[in-house]
């Protein structure tokens, strides 16, 4: 008897954490778990989607819902109708839901209605910040999912703290849900995919850095990208690194953060900006290019949690564009630095690491193997 998934992603890092679990099901687990993949098409243009079932091997989806933005009303209602609609017809055994997205979130919704198992992989991160959307989704996925997947012990403790009890025992339920620690599914993926990135990745070639000192640095967040007076530090900051140090600052930029700069940034910073040499706007990057600039880069820049969590696999140090993280192990061990929209903080950050040369990257993440961690307990526990 097989046992029926039906995996639910929208967004780049949901597309990404699939290949994990996806390469664990074709490689071990195949008699066992049949895998329908649905897409909701949050992101929907062909660098931030289609091009990473192309390059990873994940297999396409079998559901394409076409979505695409909106306001999160809006966006999420069409989610919940249309996720229900295909778990009416595919009748999974559960239904597996990663990180924090929209998503993420109506998937949690049209499951548990109708009373489908949720899995939750990337369970009890918490910001502590519920004016972040992504907030409000891990904690109502969580509160709704009768298996909990948690990447660290600081996730673990974060879901006692909530009423968890990580000893229930089976059979699971909503009421009763079964809450593991099993390490970080990405890590499972970056050190999969770091061996293939330098035969099939040509982007520091392509952007004439190769065998160049620079910093990787990725813009992305709402709170960053539509608030002018945070944009404004952080590029002032940016344009201060890159111009007294002489390094390159690498932005992989979505055509909608460029134009916001433009229409954004004070004039005189715009331009000071567009005209720096050691200041490179490229292209999005696709997922083996980003893994590239990580592994070559001298440190991070950045508002992402992925990238923030990928530097310390790859022993990079990260300055966080963000007030709060949910990697708290990063800070805690030493290796990145929150300095928020602060000029100050993230000049100060830039010449810590600069100077330091005691950093360390205690492991973790976990083993590499969280994805055959979590089909193995799927197995057992359905």
């Amino acid at each position: 008897m097989q046992i029926k998934i039906a995996t639910i992603i929208g967004a780049r890092p949901q597309i990404i954490k699939a290949a994990a679990l996806s390469r664990a099901v074709k490689n071990n687990y195949s008699d066992k778990i049949t895998e329908v993949i649905v897409h909701t098409g949050q992101h929907y243009d062909t660098n931030m989607s289609d091009v990473f079932f192309e390059e990873m091997k994940i297999p396409q989806p079998d559901y394409y819902l076409n979505i695409g933005s909106a306001s999160h009303g809006k966006q999420t209602a069409a989610m919940i109708e249309k996720i229900e609609a295909v778990l009416l017809k595919e009748k999974p055994d559960l239904v597996v839901l990663y990180g924090d997205t929209n998503s993420t979130l109506a998937g949690s919704v049209a499951a548990s209605k109708i009373n489908i198992p949720v899995v939750h992989i990337e369970a009890g991160l918490r910001s502590f910040n519920k004016s972040m959307p992504e907030e409000i989704n891990r904690i109502v996925c969580d509160h709704t999912s009768t298996l909990l997947f948690t990447p660290t012990r600081t996730g673990l403790n974060n879901l006692i703290k909530e009423g968890f009890k990580p000893h229930n025992s089976p059979p699971y339920s909503p009421d009763n849900p079964g809450v593991f620690h099993c390490g970080d599914i990405m890590y499972d993926n970056s050190m999969y995919y770091a061996g293939l990135t330098e035969k099939r990745s040509k982007i520091l070639e392509k952007n004439s850095i190769q065998n160049k000192e620079f910093i990787l640095c990725t813009i992305h967040r709402d709170n960053n990208t539509d608030n002018p007076d945070r944009l404004n530090t952080i590029f002032e900051a940016l344009n201060e690194i890159a111009s007294e140090n002489e390094i390159h600052i690498i932005l992989p930029l979505h055509p909608r953060t460029s134009k916001i700069l433009e229409q954004t940034l004070a004039s005189e910073l715009y331009e000071s900006v567009d005209n720096n040499p050691f200041l490179k706007k490229i292209a999005p990057a696709s997922y083996l290019e980003i893994i590239t600039l990580e592994k070559n880069c001298k440190m991070t820049i950045t508002d992402s949690g992925g990238i923030q969590k990928e530097s310390y696999f790859f022993h990079k140090p990260c300055i966080i564009l963000r007030p709060e993280t949910e990697w708290i192990e990063i800070v805690q061990n030493k290796a990145a630095i929150i300095a928020d929209a602060n000029k100050k903080n993230i000049l100060n950050a830039y010449r810590h690491f600069e100077m330091a040369n005691d950093l360390s990257f205690p492991p973790v993440f976990g083993d590499g193997h969280a994805a055959e961690f979590i089909c193995e307990k799927i197995l057992k526990e359905f």
